[in-house]
Formats: C-alpha cells, sequence, structure tokens
C-alpha cells in the first residue's frame, strides 16, 4: 500500500476511536445507572438515522461538486476541524487546558442520570433513552463526516469505511469485556496525532482544490504528487512543537517573577 494509503488509515481509525470512545462512555453510564435497554435502543436508532444521513451526504457531496471544487471545500473544512483538534491539543501539552479525563466524564453522566427525573415513554426510559442516541448521534455524526471526506478526497472509501469499523469493533468490544471506561486509551495523544494529520490532508487537499480558481477549474498537483503529504505533515509537527514551547514558556515565566518577588522580599 501507498504512503498515502497509510496516512488514511491511520487518520480515519485514530479519528473514530477518539469518537467512539465518547460514545460508550455516554451510554455505559446510561446503562448502568438508568435502563440498559432504553440505552441499547438510544444507540440503536441514532445508528438508523445516521445511516440515512451518511446515505443522503455522501450523495449530495459527490453528485452536486466538481472535483476540484469538491477537494477544497472538504478540504478547507477538514483542516477547519483538524485545526479544533490540534488546538486543543496544543493547550493541553503546554499546560493551559486540563487534559481530557474519561474518568471524570463518566463520572459526570451518571451524576446527571441518577438526578434526573424517571419517565417511562414507550416502555422506555426516556432520559437514557435520548441521551444515549443525542450522544451515539453526535459522536457519530463526526464519524461519517471523517469517512467520507477521507474516502472520498482519497478516492477510496472503502478503506475509509473498514478503518472507521474497526475501531468501532476495537472500542466496542474492549468496552464490553471492561463494563467500564476505557480510561486507559491516550485520547489526549491521540487527538493530537489526529489533528496533525487531519491539518495535513486538509492543507493537502484544499492545496488541490484552489485550481477551481483557474482557467479550466482543474485540481492543482503538488510537487512530488502524494508524497508532499510527507513535507505538509512536518511542518505542521514542527509547528505545533514550537506553539507547545512557547506555551510552556509563557506559562512558566509568570511563576518566576512570582518566585523572585517572594524572594527579594526575603532578603
Amino acid at each position: 500500500m501507498s504512503s498515502a494509503t497509510w496516512a488514511l488509515i491511520l487518520a480515519v481509525f485514530g479519528a473514530a476511536i477518539v469518537e467512539f470512545v465518547e460514545a460508550l462512555t455516554i451510554v455505559l453510564a446510561m446503562g448502568m445507572t438508568r435502563s440498559w435497554k432504553a440505552a441499547l435502543v438510544g444507540t440503536a436508532s441514532a445508528v438508523v438515522v445516521l445511516a440515512g444521513f451518511t446515505a443522503a451526504a455522501g450523495f449530495a457531496i459527490s453528485s452536486w461538486l466538481p472535483k476540484s471544487a469538491l477537494q477544497l471545500a472538504i478540504g478547507g473544512l477538514l483542516l477547519i476541524f483538524g485545526l479544533q483538534w490540534l488546538r486543543k491539543a496544543i493547550l493541553r501539552s503546554a499546560g493551559r487546558k486540563a487534559m481530557h479525563d474519561e474518568a471524570e466524564i463518566f463520572e459526570q453522566e451518571t451524576a446527571a442520570a441518577r438526578s434526573a427525573a424517571s419517565e417511562q415513554r414507550l416502555g422506555l426510559d426516556w432520559f437514557a433513552f435520548v441521551v444515549s442516541f443525542k450522544g451515539v448521534f453526535l459522536e457519530g455524526v463526526e464519524i461519517v463526516f471523517i469517512v467520507i471526506t477521507f474516502g472520498l478526497n482519497a478516492h477510496n472509501m472503502p478503506v475509509a469505511i473498514l478503518a472507521a469499523a474497526a475501531s468501532g469493533v476495537v472500542v466496542i468490544g474492549a468496552g464490553a469485556l471492561a463494563h467500564r471506561p476505557l480510561t486507559q486509551v491516550p485520547e489526549n495523544t491521540l487527538k493530537f496525532g489526529v489533528g496533525l494529520l487531519l491539518a495535513t490532508f486538509g492543507t493537502f487537499w484544499a492545496g488541490e482544490g484552489l485550481g477551481v480558481f483557474t482557467k479550466h477549474g482543474e485540481s492543482l498537483t503538488w510537487p512530488g504528487s502524494d508524497w508532499a503529504l510527507l513535507v505538509v505533515l512536518g511542518v505542521w509537527i514542527v509547528t505545533a512543537r514550537l506553539l507547545v514551547t512557547t506555551l510552556r514558556q509563557r506559562a512558566e515565566a509568570p511563576a518566576e517573577l512570582v518566585a523572585g518577588a517572594l524572594n527579594s522580599q526575603e532578603a
């Protein structure tokens, strides 16, 4: 397989596994504190709605836009999406933002579930159903977005789908065996890596899509073709590390000033 295919697999698998972990945390919280039946029915309902959403979105995107416009639109969206993940990962690495803690989120969800009033609709615990449906649907939309964007632009939808499906099997299987949130998954590290990959592919595809503004409207080609992905990735890695270092230094500077002031007063 080519380097672009491996990058496609890693990006989709990594991004999807993060979303699956977050969805699993919500479903486990609802099932363990309220009703497994309602949580599972809510999950299944969300999957059905997502299937329809995926079919409609995939058909619309692939049918309505020419190739270069498709690359520019999807590349731009993917770049924005990736930069959001990368921004949070950089802030966490620099100590400017609290680390994402799945165990803490699980506790918050279970506390909310215990305090919520009991309401039965259609034979289901309505709170557990709605929260499970909403959580799985919202996390699922992000997975669908990544699968469609990567699959269409890389002209390899089967690989993108299989990578996402594999991540789902891994997370659900691990959750079923553990019967608890997957707190050991290095989610913040995954988000940093996936953010870099999303930003890389977004930059690459958006650059190709700029050809829509040329006379013939055809996609542009990067020097070195797909190998240019490695250069773009390198640029993003260096940029991210510089930002982490700079933010850490700025965070440490006020602490050093305070320590210096205290020492001068003691002297």
